[in-house]
């Protein structure tokens, strides 16, 4: 089986970045088949644009623009890249960045696909720093790296402690509707718990409150979509269930850190 060593990836590599143990690829993706193959160290991987399908011993995943997979040590997998331009945008990890932190990755065994809003929209914000190169991006990607395998460490340790029914209910609602005008007693109706319980107790297993959650997962549905250039703003506005341009611009940007459109710019760049 093909061994590949830090900073490889199958495609061509537009942009390398070396920090104190993380690297940081660009990548387009120029094989239509990739056999059987493991990295040297674990990585997340995103689709920026296109579509992947990877496949593993356990699953497959169909990877649209905007999916984020983890892949923890020497974990096989295979890829196929339908047609057309995919690019993908990869984080690796090396052993002494983990022992640096004291991070035990074993909760996060196997190949696992990033679904948390939350989790997503760090990871996209550190793509977002690399393109920025200056005196405090690395500061910057360290920090929110950390907090995003944090957050995901936490967030399988739930799994592990089984929630309550409601929470998985609540969350393929959000998910399902977040296109349309939520309120908490429509979500109290489709989980079957009283508005009060679920207002009280839902930023304990969701980390942040109601409206914030429903907001980060509009952001996070944009971000492929902008990659889109045939799309306006206006487009993708009303798409991901924004008032209208401007609701989107202001909480893309409070979100993010940066405007939709200069996002775009750096997609294209």
């Amino acid at each position: 089986m093909i061994h590949l060593p830090k900073g490889q990836f199958y495609g061509q590599t537009t942009e390398t970045v070396y920090l104190d143990g993380i690297t940081l690829t660009d990548t387009a993706y120029t094989h239509e088949k990739v056999d059987w193959h493991y990295h040297e160290n674990p990585y997340f991987t995103f689709i920026l644009q296109g579509n992947l399908i990877e496949g593993n011993k356990k699953e497959v995943h169909h990877c649209p623009a905007g999916s984020i997979l983890f892949h923890n040590w020497q974990e096989p997998h295979y890829n196929i890249k339908p047609k057309g331009y995919t690019r993908g945008f990869h984080i690796e990890l090396e052993q002494k960045w983990v022992d640096a932190f004291s991070f035990d990755l074993q909760t996060l065994q196997g190949n696992i696909l990033v679904s948390n809003p939350k989790h997503k929209l760090l990871l996209y914000k550190i793509f977002v720093e690399s393109k920025f190169k200056d005196n405090t991006s690395d500061l910057s990607i360290q920090g929110l790296l950390l907090e995003a395998l944090a957050s995901i460490q936490r967030g399988q340790e739930d799994v592990l402690k089984n929630n309550p029914s409601w929470v998985k209910k609540a969350r393929e609602f959000l998910h399902d509707q977040s296109d349309e005008s939520i309120s908490l007693t429509q979500l109290a109706q489709a989980t079957g718990i009283h508005p009060g319980h679920l207002s009280r107790d839902f930023s304990r297993y969701f980390y942040c409150s109601f409206g914030e959650y429903i907001r980060k997962i509009k952001i996070e549905q944009s971000l492929p979509l902008i990659s889109n250039q045939q799309q306006t703003l206006t487009d993708i506005a009303f798409t991901c269930g924004f008032a209208d341009q401007s609701h989107f611009i202001r909480c893309f940007k409070a979100v993010m850190g940066i405007s939709p459109l200069a996002y775009r710019k750096m997609l294209r760049s």
